[in-house]
């Protein structure tokens, strides 16, 4: 159940409409099911509607009259407030509509239980699945009422409801979210041959252009060289930036002005001071010996989920809202046949890139100055940067989503979950020709035999299962590349499983191929390296030989990560 709260100032306006047809005639069988003493006159039970509706709208603004004379009017004195049911629920009856709304206004200090100088109020009820509860905020003693942080009120009461009554549990937010569009902002858009309302289309072209900018003043110069939108950049007297306000061309009032939005108004990380913390001190000096930039960015996002894992929530929201800045800048990046499907999941994230947890954006310029990095290096020809690092966004955001969970930021959980969806979609839709090409380019059977044994030896749980898998040919062909690069591919194998479980992966060999692709661009070790490479796997397989299967098993299963 959610509520919706609003102020007005025109009582009868609020009872005409209550009592009216409705914008498309939805309004069936308007009635009182309850009032601020039960004996309210009711248009909708009454053989003269006009009279009863206007006497019902004096009785409710009776004390208004009255405080007028002292001078106590408040600016907007009706209270209005609807509560609305799950699609999932059972149809209410009009006692139980009548109970929960009493329980609203007594929460909400409208007319606190137990209180003879509660405010008057009624409940208008026109549809099976809500009702409208209407009220003049002058209390009998002729004060205003004191309703502040009236929909958090309601809010939590309303999940109290929610469980007395049996009613599906709402998921509830924490007030990061970003402003939804108004019904008229919607209609507009319709109006106008739009899915989304121009707020939303602004928001996703900010968050657009600071995914890709590399400092606050590159920002605003994409901004303002972006078609189909004006800016507007307010300064201090001192001539620093203060901030910045952003209209879609073409999207005006009545007069004919622009619509501005400032970027605080489009979501709350979108404001100037903001955006200016996440862009300082960004390093993207291109560097000849760096590695390639899908490479250097899917090795940042690797490590997210053990930043998640530590205890210190200011660096992991960091990084989760960096993760969701490389999610804004994949559309541009990526072919066209994969737009939609990038577009949705990165419209998805990000509600789960804000919490009430202030991120301590320092800790993620390493994440965000590689993301940037790829402005300079589209998708290869052959996609495999691109699959490379969809399939560890896959990882980073189960991840996400846990964390996430364990906090109980319920609506940023679903909002990663959701993401989920897309992003295996595009993922599936990446991958599959850099997997085909690399499956072309299988050794002979000889040296896909020698793997397959070498695969026993590291991961025995997962070698039939990786063997199974139609992405094996692409395992193998990248071995055989890294073992003509001076690579040795056991030692490749065990490093890739020492540093990520395979228990969350939805194709272990797909996991390992691009792992290894990454792995054996790097130059080989010499002699030396290779000396200690090998007292190291030594070490770690003694100590890890120590237990043994069935005492595994006794034991009860290995602890899982989470699973995609």
């Amino acid at each position: 159940m959610i509520a919706k709260i609003s102020s007005g100032k025109d009582t009868a306006g609020l009872i005409r409409y209550l009592y009216g047809p409705g914008r498309a005639n939805e309004h069936t069988d308007p009635h009182l099911v309850a009032s601020w003493d039960g004996f309210a006159p009711d248009p909708g039970r009454s053989n003269d509607f006009n009279a009863t509706r206007k006497l019902l709208v004096a009785d409710l603004d009776l004390r208004l009259h009255q405080a007028k004379r002292l001078g106590r009017t408040p600016k907007q004195h009706v209270w209005h407030c609807s509560l609305r049911a799950s699609p999932e629920d059972r149809v209410l009856s009009d006692d139980e509509w009548a109970s929960i709304a009493r329980r609203i206004v007594a929460a909400t200090g409208i007319a606190p239980e137990g209180d003879p100088d509660g405010c008057r109020w009624v409940t208008v009820r026109h549809a099976e699945d809500h009702i409208h509860i209407a009220a003049t905020k002058v209390r009998g003693d002729l004060r205003t009422a004191r309703h502040w942080n009236d929909y958090l009120t309601a809010d939590k009461e309303l999940a109290a409801i929610e469980k007395d009554y049996g009613l599906q549990q709402v998921i509830r937010g924490d007030r990061t979210a970003a402003k939804r569009p108004t019904r008229a902002e919607q209609e507009k858009a319709h109006r106008t041959g739009h899915q989304r309302s121009a707020r939303e289309r602004l928001r996703s072209t900010v968050r657009t252009a600071v995914s890709v900018a590399t400092s606050p003043e590159e920002f605003l110069d994409i901004l303002t060289r972006t078609d189909n939108v004006h800016v507007d950049i307010q300064y201090f007297p001192s001539g620093d930036i203060r901030g910045y306000k952003i209209a879609l061309a073409g999207d005006t009032n009545a007069a004919g002005d622009p619509i501005w939005h400032s970027g605080s108004k489009l979501a709350p990380d979108l404001s100037f001071p903001k955006i200016r913390e996440r862009l300082t001190d960004l390093d993207t000096t291109p560097e000849s010996r760096r590695p390639n930039p899908w490479h250097q960015a899917t090795a940042a996002a690797e490590r997210i989920p053990t930043r998640l894992a530590q205890s210190d929530d200011a660096p992991a929201q960091a990084h989760i809202t960096a993760f969701g800045e490389a999610l804004d800048a994949l559309p541009i990046l990526a072919p066209k046949n994969l737009r939609p499907q990038l577009q949705q999941a990165a419209t998805t994230f990000e509600r789960a890139t804000r919490s009430r947890i202030r991120a301590q954006q320092d800790q993620a310029r390493a994440l965000r100055s590689a993301i940037r990095t790829l402005r300079t290096a589209p998708v290869t020809r052959d996609g495999s940067g691109l699959a490379m690092f969809l399939d560890v966004a896959l990882l980073v955001v189960t991840a996400t989503a846990h964390w996430h969970q364990l906090r109980q930021h319920d609506q940023q959980v679903t909002a990663a979950h959701q993401t989920l969806l897309h992003l295996r979609t595009a993922y599936e839709q990446a991958a599959a020709a850099p997997l085909a090409a690399l499956a072309q380019r299988k050794p002979p059977q000889q040296v896909v035999d020698r793997f397959a044994r070498q695969l026993h030896r590291v991961v025995p749980a997962y070698a039939e299962q990786v063997l199974s898998d139609p992405a094996w040919d692409a395992l193998a062909a990248i071995l055989t590349e890294a073992e003509t690069a001076g690579h040795d591919p056991e030692r490749l194998l065990q490093h890739v499983v020492r540093q990520r479980t395979l228990d969350d992966a939805h194709s272990a060999a797909q996991v390992l191929t691009w792992r290894i692709l990454r792995l054996s661009q790097r130059q080989a070790p010499n002699a030396r390296a290779r000396a200690a490479q090998t007292r190291s796997t030594v070490r770690s397989f003694s100590s890890t030989a120590q237990v043994s299967p069935a005492r595994t098993v006794q034991g009860g299963p290995a602890p899982r990560g989470p699973h995609r």
